[in-house]
């Protein structure tokens, strides 16, 4: 059986916490270029907070899900590391179906030696296969060093430490054209989920596409519904249907999916509407908020989407870009937490040398000055973040402690929950395409469900 993750409460990084952080910053403030990363240079540096071993003729592969911005900015991490080694290190992007792309390299016989999983779903089922390698001595100490218990917790299988969360993910977001606020005469963002429908009215009767959807990805239907299910139903259901102790046909999923219909159900409030929302992928739905004629207003999505601003648009982050916690469907707003996991497919120094990098807090602070980039590292210098709303949102991810609920999907099996076309994904996507049918949308999550967690 695969054994099912330890959830936690989010407690010390509550709604109220995160919007005085997000909000802590001036908003007449240009945040700048403040980040610039740790002092580098070659193994023997004195300034590097981890000493690696010498590389040189070796060449590595390194695979993950990351295209564009985010991929550009994970390679000057990689460069240090070729820098510091003399190892050549070659990046190989996943796509969306990783676990299946990485399933079948290792079949083939030619596995990455390195590779980040999106889910941890997928880690509990890679190391039962067997397809994984332990944490060697050096890497498990930056881990022990650098990350708190529940971070840890998340990257073990059965007692055995496979893998490092290097990066994290806040997904309780809505980013925020402060212009079509403006012009909307709209002068505070909304804390509730009724608010936010309202402005999103208030938006589009003042000739903006309101809410921005990237639903051709559908892992961000994923997280849609996530976030409305952990503050309408709470942490209790959230954890039991995340284990899938109950039905997708619990009146509980028919509440968080009648509550997005209230947004999904019309097309005047999603930019492009249904068809457009379900054509439109995750980087053009960040680049429609802040770019074009008529830009959207609000995009939801996690920390990561400022990688998408920064280097898509010419919208500046705490100025004509901003940004505020989901709104509260419940009692209490919701914040999910997501990441990716650094993990070994290859025996050998090579790769626990790159995983002994990846948890340093070198390697975090490099990959925090590029933008886009949150750490769960507890010892990195914070002020390495690009900007000051970033660095705001790390903060209160650290203060969290080991205190957070984890993506809902990312705790499936990669089959439900987190592959391209089938399973939630696409369940999900023909939600959006039709959100009048709830009920026949919980049949069929169920009946995916049922099978994959039987399966996996």
């Amino acid at each position: 059986m695969r054994s099912t993750l330890r959830t936690r409460t989010l407690t010390a990084l509550s709604a109220t916490a995160l919007a005085l952080a997000l909000t802590s910053c001036g908003s007449d403030d240009d945040p700048g270029d403040k980040g610039t990363g740790p002092s580098t240079g070659t193994g023997g540096d004195t300034s590097a907070s981890v000493k690696l071993p010498k590389l040189d003729g070796q060449t590595l592969e390194v695979a993950a899900v990351w295209t564009g911005p985010e991929q550009d900015n994970f390679t000057k991490v990689l460069q240090e590391f070729e820098k510091r080694t003399g190892a050549k290190v070659n990046f190989v992007p996943t796509g969306n179906n990783t676990s299946t792309f990485l399933g079948t390299k290792i079949q083939g016989g030619k596995p990455p030696d390195v590779a980040f999983l999106p889910q941890v779903g997928v880690l509990h089922q890679f190391a039962e296969k067997g397809w994984l390698k332990p944490l060697g001595a050096d890497a498990q100490a930056q881990l022990d060093k650098n990350f708190s218990a529940g971070w840890k917790d998340l990257g073990a299988f059965e007692g055995k430490q496979y893998g490092i969360y290097v990066k994290a993910a806040n997904k309780s977001l809505v980013w925020y054209n402060t212009a079509a606020f403006e012009a909307a005469g709209l002068t505070e963002v909304p804390t509730t989920w009724k608010d936010f429908v309202t402005a999103a009215q208030t938006l589009s009767d003042a000739g903006s596409p309101a809410v921005s959807v990237g639903g051709a990805d559908g892992w961000t239907l994923t997280d849609w519904f996530e976030n409305v299910y952990l503050s309408q139903a709470g942490p209790e259901k959230y954890d039991q249907l995340a284990q899938h102790k109950i039905k997708w046909t619990d009146p509980s999923v028919k509440d968080a999916l009648t509550t997005l219909a209230e947004l999904w159900g019309k097309d005047d409030l999603l930019a492009g509407g249904r068809s457009g929302a379900l054509a439109t992928e995750f980087p053009k739905s960040v680049t429609q908020t802040f770019t074009g004629d008529t830009p959207a207003a609000m995009v939801f999505e996690g920390d990561f989407v400022a990688a998408n601003i920064n280097a898509d648009t010419k919208a500046k982050i705490g100025t004509n870009a901003k940004v505020f916690p989901f709104p509260a469907v419940g009692d209490q707003a919701p914040v999910v937490s997501g990441g990716d996991v650094a993990v070994a497919l290859k025996g050998g120094a090579g790769a626990q040398a790159l995983l002994t990098f990846l948890g340093s807090t070198d390697a975090a602070e490099i990959w925090a000055a590029q933008g886009g980039f949150l750490s769960p590292s507890k010892t990195m210098d914070q002020s390495a973040y690009k900007d000051d709303v970033t660095r705001d949102i790390a903060k209160a991810l650290i203060t969290a402690g080991d205190d957070f609920r984890f993506d809902m999907s990312d705790q499936a099996p990669a089959a439900f929950g987190g592959t391209q076309g089938v399973g939630e994904w696409k369940d999900l996507q023909d939600f959006l395409k039709n959100p009048k049918d709830i009920a026949g949308t919980q049949q069929k999550l169920e009946a995916d469900a049922a099978k994959a967690y039987k399966n996996g």
